[in-house]
């Protein structure tokens, strides 16, 4: 199952998403309050508020934030309700380009993304037209010396995923959606450390650009996440 990481791109992305927005924490919030409320407060039977809580750590949010955030989400103090939004469009270069968001306000929020795309020279989609282009896997990664390569790979495969990978001092466990909780779960409960676990959007296939028009889409995606409703921005852009 091991061979070179294919998803390593993904990842990078995330970390420059990350690095780029402001309000970092307004957007973990969101994620932990919308957690809670589909899947109740309790992190052990809820893997999705686990991962939000992870990353909330791994941000350096105060425990306090992260409990407001729960409490919230489930009703037991009042907060404004998030939906889950999914936008698809193409940059003026032709690039394919998914924008996931959590907002209060869809009409504010599909006003945004129009107008970063109509700025931009790019065009916002039907919903449908971009999506097929893309594959929604899970990607859990774990430190390398946090478990035997074979090991993992038995685990791996005997609880639902597809497949696993090295990149660098990290294994990268990719798993198909319907088996991403239960994979996280197997592994968690070997006492395995996960470093970071989530869904991502993965491109079926990547579109090669000049530079230049590497450039534009990359601002156009820059400017999409730095909108404040915006969780994650995925394309099928070669880079």
């Amino acid at each position: 199952m091991a061979g070179h990481n294919k998803w390593s791109k993904v990842k990078r992305q995330k970390a420059v998403t990350d690095s780029r927005r402001s309000k970092v924490w307004a957007v973990i919030t969101r994620d932990i309050m919308v957690a809670a409320r589909e899947g109740g407060k309790d992190p052990d039977m809820n893997a999705r508020l686990a991962l939000a809580i992870q990353k909330a750590k791994g941000k350096n949010m105060p425990k306090e934030n992260i409990e407001r955030a729960i409490k919230r989400g489930v009703g037991e103090i009042e907060g404004q309700d998030y939906k889950e939004c999914t936008y698809e469009g193409y940059s003026a270069q032709g690039v394919a380009i998914m924008v996931d968001a959590l907002t209060d306000n869809t009409n504010r929020t599909v006003a945004e993304v129009r107008s970063v795309f109509s700025k931009s020279g790019g065009n916002l989609a039907k919903s449908g037209s971009v999506a097929y282009l893309f594959d929604r896997k899970g990607l859990i990664q774990i430190r390398s010396d946090a478990i035997d390569e074979l090991e993992l790979f038995e685990l791996a495969a005997d609880s639902g995923a597809e497949d696993v990978e090295e990149d660098g001092n990290i294994f990268v466990v990719v798993t198909p959606v319907e088996a991403f909780e239960t994979v996280q779960a197997k592994i968690s409960a070997a006492e395995v450390e996960i470093e970071e676990s989530r869904l991502v959007r993965a491109p079926m296939t990547t579109v090669q650009k000049s530079p230049d028009q590497v450039r534009q889409t990359e601002a156009l995606v820059a400017k999409l996440e730095d909108l404040q409703d915006v969780q994650e921005v995925f394309t099928n852009l070669e880079v």
